[in-house]
């Protein structure tokens, strides 16, 4: 059972990141002018969604809410934390600008996303729910707002524009 038990979480991890690469293709293909082509990897990308969610549901690694969150937690800080550090030290020795500014803006986005998962987290401990609430996504780092979009993005300085409305 262990060797099954790597290889779906390799099959996870692979299905996970085909589908975030096919969408990042259609977006591509969208200013391309192939409308079809991006249609294509955007199917493409929900299966792929639905391999690794499968994965992880017989690794049985979805549990409750509660526990989701805190996990969560954990792997949002430990981004921020151990791993970005780490790897903006890595780019800064390689002189890489450009990965050194996708860490930075990884890492400082990974803080808010710790934040809001233990502001939820703390509401479903007190025996509530959080508070509903908008999110907001900036387009260039992915930072993550609540309530309304901000004028300029705290992370990475985009305008408003950039912000796309999560439901």
């Amino acid at each position: 059972m262990a060797k099954t038990t790597d290889n779906l979480k390799e099959a996870f991890e692979g299905e996970s990141k085909a589908s975030t690469t096919y969408l990042a293709f259609a977006r591509k293909a969208d200013q391309e002018g192939q409308p079809q082509v991006a249609r294509l990897f955007r199917a493409a990308s929900k299966a792929e969604t639905i391999h690794a969610r499968s994965h992880l549901d017989v690794l049985e690694g979805i549990k409750s809410t509660q526990d989701n969150l805190q996990a969560a937690v954990s792997g949002e800080n430990m981004e921020h934390v151990k791993m970005y550090p780490q790897f903006i030290e890595q780019a800064n020795k390689e002189q890489n600008p450009k990965a050194t500014r996708t860490f930075d803006y990884a890492r400082k986005v990974e803080i808010m996303h710790e934040g809001l998962y233990k502001t939820a987290l703390d509401a479903i401990k007190g025996g509530g729910k959080p508070k509903a609430t908008d999110y907001f996504v900036c387009q260039i780092c992915g930072a993550t707002i609540e309530g309304n979009a901000p004028d300029r993005c705290p992370v990475c300085g985009a305008p408003k524009t950039q912000f796309v409305k999560v439901d």
